[in-house]
């Protein structure tokens, strides 16, 4: 239920969903007698858009998540296991098309690789099923081994959880699948804006965890001064918006340990 929920809300509260929807409100308007609050509603997009448009509020949300986890370069010299968190393959346009089809994510798996090459005794495991609302019938770690064997990964080691649709059961379900030890040490890799969410629930559900944080989007330096980027700061903050909601509802439902997990 938790899963549905969290779909249909953030298809509510989506900043490109809420501005669409206002500007066919505030147009409908127009062509009724109540043209005044047409215009009202189609100002109040104009000026919204200029916002996101000029205002670094999701590049600043986003560098907050970010830089929440460092990056890990003092790992231990003994890990029984590596973690890597799907969202990294498009499952149905990669089954549809027969060819692999990746987006931004895939500094997992490269990272992944490495890993595993770094430590030839841990156990490694992808966790990824889907999170699409209406189709569940194909997983992304059933089409993920063509992509770890191009990476030079050795694909007997891999553990593979293909029922989880989110990060909750993420953590929870690869817990169950491979049952660690109180005092194994294993290592999270997943996206550093995702890691702080990650961090919580992998904690909460009972992991002696370390983050390993990738896939970055800015800098260290990064000026938040103003821009003119409609585009790319409606998905920052449609980015930095989700995983905060996120972390609020996680902690609300006690899905993990903290509201903003810290290192």
């Amino acid at each position: 239920m938790f899963f549905y929920l969290s779909k249909i809300l953030w298809f509510l509260v989506n900043p490109a969903n809420l501005l669409l929807i206002a500007l066919v409100i505030g147009f409908v308007l127009l062509l009724t007698r109540r043209t005044r609050t047409g215009r009202l509603i189609l100002g109040l997009c104009v000026g919204t858009a200029l916002f996101m448009a000029t205002v670094p509020v999701g590049k600043s949300m986003m560098m907050t998540l970010e830089n929440r986890f460092p990056i890990n370069r003092q790992l231990p010299e003994k890990v029984d296991g590596i973690i890597v968190l799907g969202g990294v393959v498009n499952e149905i346009v990669t089954q549809s098309r027969g060819q692999l089809t990746v987006g931004g994510g895939i500094s997992r798996l490269i990272e992944f690789s490495a890993l595993s090459k770094k430590f030839p005794q841990a156990k490694l495991v992808f966790t990824g099923g889907s999170g699409k609302l209406l189709s569940q019938n194909i997983k992304e770690a059933d089409v993920l081994e063509p992509l770890l064997l191009i990476l030079g990964i050795d694909v007997s080691r891999v553990i593979y959880e293909n029922k989880s649709r989110n990060t909750y059961e993420n953590a929870t379900l690869t817990r169950s699948l491979v049952d660690p030890g109180p005092g194994e040490t294993w290592i999270l890799i997943t996206s550093a804006f995702h890691m702080p969410r990650s961090m919580g629930v992998f904690r909460q559900a009972g992991w002696n965890i370390i983050a390993y944080p990738v896939d970055y989007n800015f800098a260290t330096d990064e000026t938040l001064s103003p821009a003119f980027d409609l585009l790319g700061g409606l998905n920052s903050l449609s980015a930095g918006l989700h995983e905060w909601l996120g972390l609020a509802f996680y902690r609300l439902t006690g899905k993990t340990d903290s509201f903003f997990p810290a290192p």
